[in-house]
C-alpha cells in the first residue's frame, strides 16, 4: 500500500504495525541504517517478535523501539493513535481539541491532552543562528496581547485591568514576517518596552533589513540598524509597501484557534500553541511551495526525534516531593 494523502489513507495505513514500523524508520534514519539511541552504534539486531532492536555493544538497557528517544518515549499508547493524533493536529487549520481526539482515536482526554502537548513540542522549529531578512527584505514586526476578554471579566479583576493600562493580566506576544521567505517567528515577552521588542529584533533579524512596523514608540530608532519604515494606523493601515498585515493576519488565525478550539490556554501553556500555529502557518501550500497533508505530516514526524515532554514538566511539578 503506498503511503497515505488523506486522513482516511493515513487510519487505513497505520492500523498495520508494520507500515508504523517502516514509516518512521524511514524518516528515523533516512540512510536505512538504524542506530542505537544510546551509543549511535549500528551493531544492532532487530527482534521482530518484539517489535524492538537490541544493540549489541555493551552498555544498560541495550533493547530499544522506535519510541526510544522522541516523544513518543515510555507512551503505553500504540504508534498508530499517536500518528492520527499528528496527523490532525499539523493540519487543521484551527487546531483541534484534546476532547476530538480522545473521541477519534479512544483514549481518556487526558490522555489526548498530553499526547498534544507532546506533539506541539515536535512542531517547534529550530532556527539555529539563521536570521530574517537581508539586503533589499521586506520583514514585518508586530505585538499583541493574548488573554480574557474585557467583558467576561469580573467587576473587580476588570477594574483592575483599567487601573493599571488595558494590558495587565494578558500574555504579549512578538512576531516577525519575513515576506521573501513567507515565514513567521513568534515568542512570548515578559513586556513590550522597547528594550525588549528591540533587543529581539536585532537577534532575528540581520543589520540593513527592511523593517515595517506601526508607530509605537518601542519601535523609535531602529534607523540606527534597519531601514525602518512606520505606518500610522490611525491614520491608514497600508502606505505602499509600508503595513504590517501580514503579522496581523497570523494573530487572527492564532487567537482564532485559540478562542474557537481551545477557549482558554494558560500563559504556562501559550508557547507550545503559537508553536503550532507557526508550524502551520510556514507549511501551508503557496505557489511557490505547493504541500500538501502528508508534507506537513512527513515534516513533523521527522522533528519528534531528540525531543521530551514529562508529565511533570508539564504540570510545572518537576521535582515536588510527594507528601506522605
Amino acid at each position: 500500500m503506498n503511503e497515505p494523502k488523506s486522513l482516511q489513507e493515513a487510519v487505513m495505513y497505520f492500523a498495520d504495525p508494520k507500515n508504523c514500523r517502516e514509516y518512521l524508520v524511514a524518516r528515523r534514519w533516512p540512510d536505512g541504517v538504524v542506530l542505537c539511541p544510546r551509543c549511535q552504534s549500528k551493531n544492532v539486531l532487530f527482534l521482530e517478535k518484539y517489535n524492538r532492536w537490541h544493540c549489541r555493544e555493551k552498555h544498560d538497557a541495550p533493547q530499544f523501539t522506535l519510541k526510544t528517544g522522541t516523544i513518543f518515549e515510555e507512551s503505553p499508547i500504540p504508534l498508530a493513535k499517536w500518528l492520527m493524533a499528528m496527523w490532525q493536529i499539523v493540519n487543521c487549520k484551527n487546531g483541534i481539541s484534546s476532547y476530538e481526539i480522545a473521541k477519534a482515536v479512544k483514549v481518556t482526554q487526558k490522555s489526548a491532552w498530553f499526547m498534544l502537548q507532546r506533539i506541539r513540542l515536535a512542531m517547534k522549529e529550530d532556527h539555529g543562528s539563521f536570521k530574517l531578512g537581508g539586503p533589499d527584505t521586506e520583514i514585518e514586526t508586530d505585538e499583541t496581547f493574548i488573554g480574557g476578554r474585557k467583558k467576561n471579566m469580573h467587576a473587580d479583576k476588570k477594574l483592575r485591568y483599567e487601573q493599571r493600562g488595558g494590558a495587565q493580566g494578558k500574555t504579549a506576544v512578538m512576531g516577525l514576517l519575513d515576506r521573501d521567505l513567507r515565514k513567521v517567528r513568534a515568542k512570548i515577552v515578559p513586556n513590550v518596552r522597547r528594550e525588549t521588542l528591540q533587543a529581539e529584533i536585532m537577534k532575528e533579524v540581520k543589520y540593513g533589513s527592511k523593517v515595517y512596523t506601526d508607530d509605537a514608540v518601542a519601535y523609535n530608532d531602529l534607523r540606527s540598524r534597519f531601514v525602518h519604515e512606520v505606518v500610522n494606523k490611525t491614520e491608514s493601515y497600508v502606505r505602499g509597501q509600508v503595513h504590517v498585515n501580514g503579522m496581523e493576519n497570523f494573530w487572527s488565525l492564532l487567537k482564532r484557534g485559540l478562542n474557537g478550539t481551545y477557549v482558554a490556554v494558560e500563559p504556562f501553556h501559550l508557547e507550545r500553541y503559537i508553536d503550532e500555529q507557526i508550524f502551520r502557518y510556514n507549511n501551508r501550500a503557496t505557489k511557490d511551495n505547493p504541500l500538501n497533508d502528508s508534507d506537513r505530516f512527513d515534516l513533523a514526524v521527522r522533528q519528534v526525534v531528540g525531543k521530551r515532554l514529562t508529565y511533570a514538566e508539564l504540570t510545572g511539578k518537576v521535582g515536588e516531593i510527594a507528601a506522605f
